[in-house]
């Protein structure tokens, strides 16, 4: 994932918010293997994570949404709307 991750933004920023997996020995050497720029950022820090703003604004969409998504395809359709 971390190479796929570099493959497609290659000036793209790993925000490393100390979570258990980011820790990880293999997670560590893909990182510096690929030499991913990281940000050392506050654990626990939602208001300061830019991905949990739009995680919010998709789920509103969603709740916003009548009536509820019954399979993927109405949920696509829903959050590209």
């Amino acid at each position: 994932m971390i190479t796929r991750f570099h493959q497609h933004t290659l000036n793209g920023v790993f925000m490393d918010d100390n979570a258990s997996p980011h820790g990880d020995r293999f997670v560590r050497a893909q990182l510096k293997e690929v030499e991913v720029s990281h940000i050392d950022w506050p654990a626990m820090s939602p208001d300061l994570d830019p991905v949990e703003h739009v995680w919010s604004m998709l789920k509103q969409r969603l709740d916003d949404h009548t009536p509820p998504q019954s399979d993927l395809a109405e949920l696509h359709e829903a959050l590209v709307e």
